[in-house]
């Protein structure tokens, strides 16, 4: 048992003592616990940055009633600041009642127990190793005079979640994040190029293996210097083969968004934007070709890995589309993703590992199906509509294919459509052996923001007849 483990224990001893002591006169409430500790090291060309360290801890304490519901966020953690606290979730309770446009039910609310813990094979060493690991990577990059930036870095999270309930729910959850991130920019006159790794999965010390973090310096100064020398990405309707670690936010803005129950609704109009889903499109609406099947899987080992929600909802895998046909919104029954970054925030409906199920096809067998393509990874910029329809990305690396075959590098490849028929041209999907697990750590959402880590794993990806396009020559 790790030192943070004890703190764990012992903080579920004690506040299920105080949360015994509690009393309501609503019918149901609840304490969610949330304490997270953060350390983030970084080096920056060869110069170390001053370390990042922070510790966050509170509880926000939920009542319902039958047709309210009210909540109450406090970092005074002794029976008196928690009683505080219920009494004015009760009071909210109270006062909402007949007033929402969700008819809350005491009886409804889950009374979970269970446990969860981030499987960690590795701890980390040594702060003074860390910093040893960044300048190696960023000392390595540093293989050409037009290597113009150098930037490695390394955080590392561990978080604590309990939650309590009257009816006796009594659920403890540890979470384990090591995300390395390294970053090599170029410049020859007015071009600049880079490349960059990010790694996005819970875990301890072995992700920095899976990842491949060790030589990430130099093989990616290698990889902008051959951006630098590329021919810029061509332009027109051609086939699109998008690699996973691009897949992650096709995912994430044109699936995984749009899907968002409260954006269906219309809750998140005024700031996060809506959808151009509309709930009778559930159960029959053509979201993809037959090829596209995509899961919620919040058990799967992924960046948003976790047994119950925020609600106390157990979680389990889910199908949102199958064979192309939109099967379930993201919220609502057998869906548990009702998310909160923090003690101080609400759960709402959120993300978590959003999944397309792989294919059949090799990455060999789909190249050689290309008449004349591009292929893209890793996201350098995006933009998309409110309604997360119409949308535009740009990836750092592009290969060209022309008759079966990679022609080579070009920079700057983009490309453009609209998500309620992009989906409808995929023709092909890679198989078991090309799935890759990504994720994104800062989803914003929520009034007030609630910044969130997604999962998303894909294989490659083929799309037909999609709108490519290059950036402006230097």
């Amino acid at each position: 048992m790790t030192a943070g483990d004890s703190i764990a224990v012992a903080s579920t001893r004690e506040l299920s003592a105080g949360f015994a002591a509690l009393r309501s006169t609503a019918p149901f409430w609840s304490l969610r616990y949330h304490e997270e500790k953060r350390a983030s090291h970084a080096m920056r060309q060869d110069t170390l940055e001053p370390p990042r360290i922070s510790l966050d801890r509170g509880a926000m304490l939920t009542a319902v009633t039958e047709g309210g519901y009210g909540y109450c966020a406090t970092s005074d953690l002794s029976p008196g600041g928690l009683q505080n606290a219920l009494d004015r979730a009760t009071q909210w309770a109270d006062a909402t009642k007949g007033r929402s446009a969700y008819r809350f039910n005491p009886s409804e609310m889950p009374a979970p127990r269970g446990a969860y813990a981030t499987e960690a094979l590795r701890e980390p060493p040594s702060k003074g190793e860390m910093q040893d690991l960044l300048a190696r990577e960023c000392s390595a990059a540093k293989i050409d005079d037009r290597i113009v930036e150098r930037y490695a870095a390394l955080e590392l999270i561990d978080e604590a979640r309990i939650y309590l309930t009257n009816t006796g729910g009594e659920v403890t959850q540890r979470f384990r994040f090591t995300l390395p991130h390294m970053r090599v920019t170029a410049n020859e006159g007015v071009e600049t190029q880079s490349r960059s790794l990010d790694h996005a999965r819970q875990g301890g010390f072995e992700q920095l293996e899976q990842a491949g973090f060790a030589g990430s310096g130099e093989r990616l100064a290698h990889e902008a210097l051959r951006l630098l020398a590329a021919p810029n990405c061509p332009s027109g309707r051609m086939d699109l083969l998008l690699m996973p670690d691009q897949m992650m936010l096709q995912i994430h803005e044109s699936i995984g968004h749009p899907l968002e129950l409260d954006r269906i609704a219309g809750d998140e109009r005024n700031y996060a934007g809506t959808s151009f889903v509309t709930p009778d499109m559930v159960g029959s609406y053509r979201y993809g070709s037959d090829l596209l099947s995509v899961t919620y899987d919040p058990l799967g080992g992924e960046l948003a890995t976790y047994a119950f929600d925020d609600d106390g909802f157990e979680a389990r895998k889910a199908f949102l589309i199958r064979n192309g046909i939109l099967v379930s919104a993201l919220g609502g029954p057998g869906v548990a993703n009702s998310r909160a970054s923090g003690w101080n925030r609400p759960p709402i409906h959120r993300m978590a590992n959003l999944n397309v199920e792989p294919g059949s096809s090799t990455l060999e067998d789909m190249i050689v199906s290309v008449r004349r393509g591009v292929l893209m990874r890793t996201n350098v910029s995006w933009s998309i509509d409110d309604s997360r329809n119409k949308f535009q990305f740009g990836c750092e690396w592009g290969e060209l294919i022309e008759d079966g075959r990679r022609r080579g590098v070009v920079k700057n490849p983009n490309y453009r459509g609209v998500s309620a028929t992009f989906w409808r041209s995929l023709r092909a999907v890679g198989g078991p052996a090309s799935f890759e697990v990504h994720g994104t750590l800062y989803c914003g959402k929520g009034e007030p923001n609630q910044a969130i880590h997604c999962g998303h794993a894909a294989p490659p990806c083929l799309f037909s007849d999609v709108e490519v396009f290059g950036g402006q020559s230097a």
